[in-house]
Formats: structure tokens, sequence, C-alpha cells
């Protein structure tokens, strides 16, 4: 494991966009998402995602060099087209529309899809914390991966959402970000790099038995084998019923909504067609900003006083340790393993793209 400035990460990403053609400012806003998710430390949607793509683009099923397009309007609503690219440019375009549009009417609604796989879900609710308002964020994902309760096979995707709200007295808005299911299938993938066990419940194989071995639960999970990804909660008695609830409910707005196909009826050759949604809301349009701004301080400061059962472990609210992870990075550099480096240089040779790592 190989620390590395946030700066030099991004460099590489950079170059490997560019060799597959991706436009100057989209390519910049992609490794702008992709660099900071990892210095949040969500390793497993940061640069770590460049091997994946470069199997989708060979396979012909993702087009570098598209652009995002506005294909619909309304005064608090719009669709946006993701031309089969990656989604983080797209996603990004989509959540300064919303921004917009909620500043004007209170509310902005915005769907896309044509999409690709946009890194994590929270840097794009953040975008509408960061500018005084509550962003929602959900998306489809690209393959069967989630086992429905009670099921024996992947038939959902991990199908995440983010929730952000704007903070008065902390550094950064009040931010959720999470899959539906137990665990996200990149973390397995960035468990299956470090050759670590997985942890009990994160996988689980046809007959509903824990995969722990973490080359077979990826190899299991890429290949959409018997088995899958559990649902949060991991078991029907510890309700996995509610994730699986969740991951339908992001479906139906992030999918149906937004014109996206379902996983489960797409030919192997078709485009994966992922689709995202945001809402934005105003609280200008509620009351005082500042009010509610103060009122979300209030809860998370109340949160983080409560006594912890073990001294060691206080009580954190969602996003707190990302932020930590985040002064960490900027500090002491992004760690990545020596596999996925190898991985990234093959890429660069493949594309004839500069390697900085």
């Amino acid at each position: 494991m190989t620390q590395y400035s946030a700066g030099t990460v991004r460099q590489q990403i950079l170059a490997v966009l560019s060799a597959w053609g991706m436009a100057s400012e989209r390519a910049e806003i992609t490794a702008e998402v992709m660099v900071d998710t990892d210095l949040a430390g969500i390793d497993s949607h940061g640069i770590s995602m460049l091997p994946m793509y470069q199997r989708l683009i060979d396979a012909g099923k993702l087009d570098a060099r598209a652009e995002a397009v506005i294909e619909r309007e309304g005064a608090s609503t719009a669709v946006v087209d993701g031309g089969h690219n990656l989604g983080h440019s797209a996603m990004v375009t989509a959540m300064r529309l919303a921004v917009s549009k909620a500043r004007e009417t209170g509310v902005g609604v915005v769907t896309v899809r044509r999409s690709h796989h946009f890194g994590a879900a929270g840097y794009y609710a953040r975008i509408a914390a960061e500018a005084g308002q509550i962003g929602l964020v959900t998306s489809t994902t690209p393959t069967k991966t989630v086992v429905p309760t009670r099921g024996s096979r992947p038939v959902l995707g991990t199908n995440p959402l983010a929730f952000a709200a704007p903070s008065a007295n902390t550094a950064e808005p009040f931010l959720l970000d999470m899959s539906t299911s137990t665990v996200a299938m990149n973390k397995v993938k960035v468990y299956d790099y470090l050759d670590k066990p997985l942890p009990a419940g994160w996988v689980l194989d046809g007959a509903g038995r824990p995969v722990t071995d973490s080359h077979a639960g990826y190899s299991q999970l890429r290949d959409q084998q018997e088995g899958g990804l559990s649902p949060l909660g991991g078991t029907e008695q510890l309700s996995s019923h509610k994730g699986y609830g969740l991951a339908l409910m992001v479906q139906i707005l992030a999918g149906a909504l937004a014109g996206a196909t379902f996983a489960p009826l797409r030919e192997p050759s078709d485009p994966n067609d992922i689709g995202h949604f945001c809402l934005v809301i105003d609280p200008a349009f509620f009351g005082a900003p500042e009010q509610f701004a103060g009122s979300v301080s209030q809860i998370v400061d109340l949160l983080r006083a409560e006594p912890p059962a073990a001294a060691d472990r206080p009580v954190l609210v969602p996003g707190d340790i990302e932020r930590t992870v985040r002064t960490e990075r900027l500090e002491s550099g992004i760690p990545l393993s020596d596999g996925l480096v190898e991985h990234i240089r093959d890429i660069c040779d493949q594309n004839e793209a500069p390697f900085h790592l």
C-alpha cells in the first residue's frame, strides 16, 4: 500500500479519461468527484473504478466521448440524457439545475437517464447543502447484485441514496450516504484487492449462507452467480425487508421515473442505462433559512454530546468519519494497493496514457 497526494491521483485519473476521449470540462468534473470520494475514504468509488470503466469501454457499453444533454425542462423539473457516458458530470449538471430551480420555485426535481456509474451519491447531495438547500439523491446500478429478502439470486442493485442538509455550526453539512444493501459491491472489490476476508453477512451464496472468501465473493458478484449481496439488515430476522423496501423505492425514483431500464429486464448486449434522481428543497420557502440550519446543528450537536457506551467510541453522526479521513488524507495522501496500481498501469499502457503513480 502506497500513499499518493490528491494532486497525483487527480493527474492520473485525468490522464486516463483524456486518453479515452472524454471532453476536457467533463473529465475535470469526473476527476474532481473521484478524488473527493477517495479523500473521504470511500475507496470503493474513486480511482479504483478505472478498471471497471475500462471493461465497460472494451465491451462497448460506455461512450466516454458523449456529452450530457438537457432533454426536457419545466419550472421545477428537468430530464438529462447522459449519453451512456460516466454519470459524474451529468449528475453535477442535474444537481446544479435542481438547485437553480429550487431557488426559484422552492423545489427542483431532475432525473438522469442513459447514464453510468457516478461514484459516491453524497458528493451530489452536498452540492445542494453547500448552496443552503436540502438535497436527496438516488441512483440505480448497472448490475444485479442484491438478493431480495427470502430470495436465492440477485435481482436488485445496491441502489444508493444520499441526503444532505445545511448546518450552522459545523464545517460541513449533515451528509448521509448509503447503499440499500448491507455493503456496496465495490467494497467487496476492495477486500478482494487487499486479500482480506469478508465479514459474514455481506455476501450470501444461493442457499443463503455467508461467503467470507473475498475472491470468491467478488467473483460471484461480478459474474452474477447464485446468491449475492444481502439487503440492508442482512437477514430477515434483522429486518432485511426494510433494506429491500428502500432499494425498491430507489428503483422507482431513479429507474422508473427517470426512464432507465431495470437490470433483470436488460439483455446482456444492451447498454447499462443507469438512472439517477435528485430532489432539492429550498428551506427559504418554509421559513428563515438560518433558523433551519440552526435546528440541524442543534440536532447533530445533541447527538454528538450523547454519552457513549464505550469511552473510546464517541457517538457520531453520518459524515463525521469521512470528515476525519479527509483531513488525514489531505496531509498523508490517498492509499492505493499495489494490485490496483498495476491495474491502472495496464490501462495506461492499453490507451497510451501517461502513468503517474
